[in-house]
């Protein structure tokens, strides 16, 4: 979470979600979800608008569900067959539901989902926010996740959502992260390597510090590091393996004049070396009267003809004055 928007929570006197109380009970369970959209347009002022830089309108709905646990999403995947989607929660829940699209093949809503707590160690809910507080997921190609938290800096690795997880350890830097600057941009590859990026942790002024995790068959991965190139005032919170090899980041901003401010970036695979250098480049600029909110997840399939998709979900703080959004992308060529 962008620590300018909790200010902005506590100003509105919303802190409970802020200071740390999850709103997921301890005896939480696994429930279905009648989970219920309403599109977006792209623009609120220009309803036809198709377009923003290089990514075409593919559709966006706002999402609510009979559930108070439903909101904090802070990372996505969806399914390679683009049927599918799971997030977690940064108060320590995940999400999967069935994606239902119109006629066009654009994204028309949610269907069949269903919401559970993330556990500890011992198998038991994670309610605390001081442990709760997840915020990068990747699959890995066993189908197993790997979650990567906030605050109490760690990544565990579960079987399934719903399953115990194991710890693993991270890279030597973890611990030195801001306390609510973590790993937010986590992914994985297909040949098990992990990619991840500190929303802030920064060794050299203008960079942040990343990761990439090569497993050494034994359950643990060799940590090396590589520099994110730092947009000014912005930070990376999620991060997408786009068909073609390269990479996709969202980068956020926030400030009390201007709103939140996402970018989404591209930049290429053969970047992402030990003690490289990431320079992104940017596809499109969100900001209102854009569709946007506090984008924190992000997710690329190939569609129907071939084309890449960008999915984006955002992180709704469970305030009341922002929203659970999810929107779709096609990335032009």
């Amino acid at each position: 979470m962008l620590p300018a928007l909790r200010s902005l929570f506590i100003l509105c006197l919303l802190t409970a979600a802020c200071a740390g109380a999850s709103p997921l009970p301890a005896d939480a369970q696994e429930q279905a979800l009648d989970i219920r959209s309403l599109a977006l347009p792209l623009k609120l002022d220009e309803p036809g608008a198709t377009s923003v830089g290089r990514l075409i309108w593919r559709g966006g709905i706002s999402m609510k569900a009979n559930s108070r646990n439903f909101g904090g999403w802070s990372d996505l995947h969806v399914a390679a067959d683009g049927r599918s989607l799971t997030s977690i929660s940064d108060a320590g829940g995940w999400l999967t539901a069935a994606i239902d699209y119109d006629a066009k093949g654009n994204l028309a809503g949610l269907s069949n989902g269903r919401i559970g707590k993330l556990l500890d160690l011992d198998g038991q809910p994670l309610v605390d926010k001081a442990v709760a507080d997840a915020e990068g997921m990747a699959r890995l190609p066993d189908g197993s996740w790997m979650v990567s938290f906030e605050r109490q800096h760690r990544l565990w690795r579960y079987p399934t959502l719903s399953s115990t997880p194991v710890a693993v350890e991270g890279p030597a830097e973890i611990e030195r992260q801001p306390k609510n600057g973590g790993i937010e941009t986590l992914t994985a590859l297909p040949d098990g390597r992990i990619i991840a990026i500190s929303e802030e942790y920064s060794v050299r002024p203008g960079t942040l510090m990343g990761w990439i995790g090569q497993p050494t068959g034994d359950g643990r991965y060799a940590w090396h590091t590589f520099e994110y190139v730092q947009t000014p005032d912005f930070n990376p919170t999620a991060i997408a393996l786009l068909p073609d090899g390269s990479f996709a980041t969202i980068e956020r901003a926030f400030d009390f004049i201007r709103g939140v401010r996402c970018r989404v970036m591209r930049f290429d695979a053969a970047e992402l070396k030990p003690g490289g250098t990431v320079h992104a480049q940017e596809l499109a600029f969100l900001v209102s009267p854009y569709a946007v909110d506090n984008l924190e997840g992000l997710a690329a399939t190939k569609g129907a003809r071939g084309e890449t998709l960008l999915w984006l979900i955002s992180d709704d703080n469970f305030n009341p004055l922002q929203r659970n959004i999810l929107l779709l992308f096609e990335l032009a060529k």
